[in-house]
């Protein structure tokens, strides 16, 4: 694998490492869930490395869907002050610059790796 290629595999964990612990929720299982999503990532952009810079958004979506089978829905969405928790969604879901976005506000919350630049991140409620 060229280098080009293991930045962008290696940069995509900080993000998403990054958001994980903005939230309190990168325990070891959950950081695994990480390692798993990478690795797959990898096979994946191999194949097709013009889609490196879509590995970002993509390991995210992965670990997201690994943690809504293991826990629940990750992250929850900062914006919406009232009615059921729900989860943020990757935007675009195939695409450079994803974003976590809230699709009942239709806003961009923050970028992937962001999550931890909100105001009352990392703090527990």
């Amino acid at each position: 694998m060229n280098a080009e290629l293991e930045r962008a595999l290696h940069a995509a964990r900080a993000l998403v490492l990054a958001d994980l612990v903005a939230g309190d929720v990168a325990e070891a299982d959950v950081v695994s869930m990480v390692e798993d999503a990478v690795a797959s990532r990898r096979w994946w952009v191999e194949q097709w490395p013009a889609g490196a810079e879509y590995v970002a958004g993509l390991v995210a979506q992965d670990v997201q869907d690994a943690l809504l089978e293991a826990y629940g829905r990750w992250p929850l969405c900062p914006v919406c002050g009232s009615g059921d928790p729900h989860a943020l969604d990757v935007e675009p879901e195939l695409g450079a610059d994803p974003h976590w976005v809230c699709g009942k506000a239709g806003v961009k919350v923050a970028a992937v790796g962001s999550l931890g630049r909100l105001p009352g991140a990392g703090t527990s409620s």
